[in-house]
């Protein structure tokens, strides 16, 4: 068991993931609740998802609701999610975009071994006691479980001499 030494204004949750889940000891801290109710209806990328104009939203699981504060100096957040109904076993994938076949690490495909997501989303709106995220858009189905929450800062997430 790890050290639970805190700093002032610290609070640890009711009980430790580490010592509740398995394997990489994850756990949900929500979801993501979006009009997409099956695969074949949702965007393939948050820009067509903001194209489509339709917001969502962010419901943080009780015990980590207090972990929202201070998240609303931030305009954008960064969300990490499990694509709950995407299939695990292709590790080499022919994309209908593409002109030649690209192994799983050169896609943004949802179809991974781990299939963790992430999306930077603008916050329009956020109450901590409810533990609810008002954001723009998400390419993502309606609750997909949350892993995490990370403030985007564009002093050290934006790479301006970024390539594809």
């Amino acid at each position: 068991m790890k050290s639970q030494k805190s700093r002032p204004g610290e609070i640890f949750a009711p009980t430790d993931p580490e010592l509740t889940a398995r394997d990489a000891n994850l756990i949900f801290i929500g979801r993501i609740c979006s009009p997409w109710k099956q695969i074949s209806d949702c965007p393939k990328n948050l820009v067509q998802a903001r194209d489509r104009g339709i917001p969502a939203r962010v419901e943080l699981d009780p015990p980590w609701r207090q972990g929202l504060l201070g998240i609303e100096r931030f305009s954008h957040i960064i969300l990490l999610h499990w694509l709950h109904e995407a299939q695990r076993n292709l590790i080499v994938q022919s994309p209908s975009h593409a002109p030649e076949p690209s192994g799983v690490f050169s896609l943004r495909s949802p179809v991974r071994p781990n299939p963790i997501s992430f999306a930077a989303v603008r916050v329009l709106s956020i109450d901590q006691k409810t533990g609810r995220i008002d954001i723009d858009a998400i390419d993502c189905l309606d609750e997909t479980p949350l892993l995490d929450i990370k403030p985007y800062m564009a002093s050290t997430d934006s790479i301006p001499d970024a390539a594809n």
